[in-house]
């Protein structure tokens, strides 16, 4: 299995059950059965955790939050080399910031960014990118 990178849309549809989170969790079993964890920004982290709140409440963010801790996820602190390419990326081309976070870990590992965020479309030539659906 290819390193694989998760943006928050990947895990806030898994959290929130729903269709393009099914992928996700198959991924998710299959790193923890290749004891190989899917890697993810602290940054989409973050963007993860804020969605989960102002949507569905604290009561589901600590729910999640539970969950998460025994998923295997590696998650990337930032590096000035991952902020001056996830940089570059955000002044080039029309993404938020966390998704250039993301973008940048994927190129930065070689690994496939797993998302279904239509922002990456532009990026399709600088990274891999395994869409949800």
């Amino acid at each position: 299995m290819s390193a694989k990178v998760l943006d928050s849309f990947a895990l806030v549809a898994y959290f929130r059950g729903e269709p393009e989170g099914l992928p996700v969790k198959a991924l998710l079993e299959k790193a923890a059965q290749a004891d190989k964890p899917l890697l993810m920004t602290e940054v989409n982290y973050a963007e993860v955790k804020y969605i989960i709140l102002r949507k569905d409440g604290a009561a589901a963010w600590q729910a999640a939050a539970k969950v998460l801790e025994t998923l295997p996820i590696a998650f990337q602190p930032i590096t000035r080399a991952l902020a001056d390419q996830a940089a570059d990326y955000k002044a080039r081309f029309t993404l938020s910031l966390a998704d250039a976070f993301a973008a940048a870990l994927a190129r930065e590992k070689k690994a496939d960014l797993v998302t279904g965020d239509a922002e990456f479309k532009p990026l399709a030539k600088e990274i891999k990118i395994q869409w949800l659906q």
